[in-house]
């Protein structure tokens, strides 16, 4: 990522730019994964399970540039259940108000019907669109195939602001930025230089939760959990105290969620503790506990809760 100049007393500060970038694409093109490297934090879950991000999640880079405050959205794909289309609706919104928009292309996969609606959104929002075409690292990379389907659906597109990237290795992560700095304006910074996320404590914490329930379920019931902090209670200065339930839609699925021996929710919880310390200043203890709330992605109470 684009880095701070140090000078012989102190970092520069950043520079008087800022913009508000959605960043947008199919489920799975490495939407968090580009957050994640080019603000150096873990921001957003990463997983090979599609859709795992379910938030607006600002994750904010401050450069000699200026500062740009990134919106990891949804997923987007064609569906109408209704949690899909309430994550759907959530990145459009974004679309439509940010300064300038990423769309991130997977370079590995054939650009179907689902690549064409989003390109589709986007086509009037075009004069603030930079296109990243992601995983060249991967050897299934097709860069060409994407070049010939950016033309076809956006023509006479400026070539500065199509980008062959790899988030995975941090590739051209800063010529990205770079680009989207040049559709930044000169306007007052949104946050205080020292943030990189937005994101509440028990936010964060539910999406950890959430991210290693994910990353050890895939082939089970990624889809199918949700995660509620109870209770946060900071016991001393340096030590958090929570309760959080992982929420399952059917009683069956609660003793995968618990495992043989309470092994699974055992791991979830350790794992979880282990990347809270990474992050905060202070030692985080998490009580982890399972509950059913059956067909809950069908109850619009449990969504507007848990999507925003």
């Amino acid at each position: 990522m684009i880095e701070e100049k140090e000078t012989d007393t102190e970092i520069q500060k950043a520079g008087p730019k800022t913009a508000l970038v959605s960043i947008v694409g199919r489920p799975s093109a490495g939407k968090s994964t580009f957050l994640n490297t080019a603000s150096g934090e873990k921001i957003s879950i990463v997983s090979p399970v599609p859709q795992t991000t379910r938030n607006a999640i600002r994750g904010i880079i401050n450069t000699s540039l200026g500062q740009l405050v990134f919106i990891d959205t949804p997923g987007l794909h064609l569906s109408e259940k209704k949690l899909n289309l309430k994550l759907s609706n959530i990145a459009q919104e974004n679309i439509k108000e940010s300064d300038a928009i990423l769309y991130i292309i997977d370079s590995t996969r054939p650009h179907n019907e689902e690549e064409e609606m989003i390109a589709s959104l986007l086509i009037p929002h075009k004069d603030k669109v930079v296109i990243a075409i992601n995983k060249t690292e991967d050897s299934k990379s097709n860069a060409l195939n994407s070049r010939s389907f950016i033309q076809k659906t956006f023509p006479d597109f400026p070539s500065e602001r199509i980008i062959e990237i790899s988030a995975k290795e941090d590739k051209n992560i800063n010529e990205v930025l770079k680009a989207l700095f040049s559709l930044a304006k000169e306007e007052p910074h949104l946050y205080p230089e020292e943030f990189y996320t937005d994101q509440e404590v028990d936010f964060r914490i539910a999406e950890i939760i959430r991210g290693q329930a994910i990353n050890r379920l895939e082939q089970e019931l990624p889809h199918a959990i949700y995660v509620e902090i109870s209770d946060l209670k900071m016991q001393t200065p340096k030590l958090l105290k929570v309760l959080a339930y992982i929420y399952v839609e059917r009683e069956s699925q609660k003793g995968i969620v618990i495992g043989k021996g309470a092994s699974m929710i055992k791991t979830i919880r350790v794992e979880s503790i282990k990347e809270c310390r990474k992050i905060f200043p202070y030692k985080v203890d998490i009580d982890l506990r399972v509950k059913v709330d059956k067909n809950w992605r069908q109850k619009d109470k449990v969504l507007n809760k848990i999507i925003k």
